[in-house]
């Protein structure tokens, strides 16, 4: 592992921490400036989405012969910081559902990278919600403290094409609402 690996590795594991550590600061500045919630916001709720992204190996588009891992979907529990069930993350199209039957999907704004082996760090604007409950005031979305859920590394041929892999992720998912 080389110096700016260890660097990249030391700071995702920085923003992680301070994340767990200080539960409702979520340190805008410690994260990259494209993903971070604009003023004017507060958080509103704290989850641990634990799951799996599904791929599938399909042919590239507009690249006849050539095949790749393609994102199917998530599906993940949504869990408050104490391990208990809120509800679940699933898509597409993303839909965070809490467990009073309360919803909200989102138009992604930006993506920022994680570090190696994980989804990138996300900052997503929120659809009005459906229902009432736990999702009725969210305006913002953040996806953080990422560990895993990039495409398989196992190989995407013409002899595996169809084939669906499950990779499991966790994430931090912080959902906003205006002050």
């Amino acid at each position: 592992m080389n110096a700016k690996t260890l660097i990249s590795h030391a700071s995702v594991t920085l923003a992680a921490a301070l994340f767990l550590v200080t539960p409702g600061a979520y340190a805008q500045s410690q994260l990259p400036e494209n993903i971070r919630v604009p003023e004017g916001h507060k958080v509103a709720m704290t989850t641990v989405g634990v799951g799996e992204i599904t791929y599938e190996c399909k042919e590239k588009a507009n690249a006849p012969g050539q095949m790749e891992w393609f994102f199917v979907g998530p599906k993940a529990k949504l869990n408050d910081t104490n391990g208990k069930q809120v509800g679940t993350y699933f898509g597409p199209p993303a839909t965070w559902q809490a467990l009073d039957g309360s919803r909200v999907t989102g138009t992604q704004l930006a993506v920022a990278p994680a570090g190696a082996g994980n989804l990138p760090y996300q900052l997503v604007k929120a659809n009005p919600a459906e229902g009432k409950g736990a999702m009725s005031s969210v305006s913002y979305i953040q996806r953080v403290a990422l560990k895993g859920g990039v495409a398989p590394g196992s190989e995407c041929t013409a002899a595996n094409k169809g084939e669906q892999q499950l990779v499991p992720y966790q994430a931090d998912y912080v959902f906003w609402a205006n002050r």
